[in-house]
């Protein structure tokens, strides 16, 4: 079939239905709210912290902020970026956690005075994963992340299990994983212990609980993934209560226009090329949301195992309520 008479598929954009869910959420809550979304593919990322401070620059400093937080996580340094903004605009701020907020997102939230998180919601850990230039790759010749918490594992595993004396077990974990690889990620998980302990300082005083919150999130759990629920947050010692049913409620339906805005949109030109419109962030609050959405060819390298982008033209877009209609425009980030 020929490309060009394939219609692109286009993901719905519902402006509309979601400002009316935020009118009702921030009547019940008496304060000003602002949310924060990722679809599967999408990720914290350093771009975000712009594209929020349009929306804070639009609605000025605050005394309370509430902030909706989904994603399953990504950058922990654009994590602190959007803290040390948020903290400027708001003297108070409460993070309101309906369903999955892992990794940094968990960092986002701990920059929270409080978290309320509904009967679905869950933190994670924030043990530190990489993807580096040096990584292995997988089957499909992609480059697959490597945890400090895997390495400790194997080491650990090899050292209890052989006998004194017997080969260095690096010497045959570096055929599998480059010796920058395993030093990159040792310095990542510092990095990432650390800046814990700065968003934590943003409301909290106490630097002991601090390094024990930080060093909890980092070390003590077995799986990147294992959900920390309110019961296990509370232990930890985050400052953590249940949310309001209603509240709970609207930003259930909330997520569900966000997940048919960020659902697969992929065209199928052939069995080696395809197109990809899928919507990847929103940030969102009254009267003006700003979304990332991907707009570009993929093309399958078959001597090199790999897709490769082309055409890319994706773009963060920008809608805004101005006089009663709603204005598009793209939204320029360098």
């Amino acid at each position: 079939m020929d490309p060009k008479k394939i219609k692109i598929k286009q993901p719905p954009v519902l402006f509309d239905d979601t400002q009316s869910i935020i009118r009702d959420v921030e009547r019940l809550l008496g304060a000003t709210f602002l949310a924060y979304w990722n679809s599967s593919n999408g990720s914290v990322c350093g771009n975000d912290p712009v594209a929020l401070f349009e929306i804070l620059k639009k609605i000025g400093p605050r005394e309370r902020l509430f902030l909706f937080i989904k994603s399953d996580g990504g950058s922990g340094i654009a994590s602190l970026r959007l803290v040390h903004l948020l903290r400027q605009y708001a003297r108070q701020l409460t993070a309101l956690i309906p369903l999955d907020c892992a990794s940094a997102a968990t960092m986002l939230a701990l920059g929270a005075d409080d978290i309320q998180m509904g009967p679905l919601a869950y933190l994670t850990a924030v043990d530190t994963s990489i993807t580096h230039e040096l990584s292995p790759a997988d089957r499909l010749n992609e480059l697959v992340s490597v945890s400090q918490d895997e390495l400790t594992r194997v080491i650990k595993l090899w050292n209890r299990e052989t006998k004194a004396g017997d080969a260095n077990p690096y010497q045959h974990l570096y055929q599998y994983v480059h010796p920058l690889v395993i030093g990159a990620i040792d310095r990542a998980s510092s990095l990432s212990i650390k800046i814990c302990r700065a968003i934590l300082g943003y409301h909290l005083t106490d630097a002991a609980t601090a390094d024990r919150i930080s060093n909890c999130l980092n070390a003590d759990y077995p799986s990147h993934s294992y959900p920390i629920t309110i019961r296990e947050a509370e232990q930890i010692g985050l400052q953590v209560r249940p949310m309001d049913a209603a509240v709970n409620d609207l930003l259930l339906e909330l997520n569900t226009l966000y997940s048919e805005m960020g659902q697969r949109a992929v065209t199928d030109f052939s069995e080696t090329k395809y197109h990809n419109n899928e919507i990847l962030n929103i940030l969102e609050g009254r009267d003006l949301q700003l979304f990332f959405q991907n707009d570009k060819d993929w093309h399958y390298m078959t001597e090199e195992r790999r897709w490769s982008p082309m055409n890319d033209e994706s773009a963060w877009h920008r809608l805004e309520l101005v006089d009663g209609k709603v204005a598009r425009t793209f939204f320029h980030i360098r």
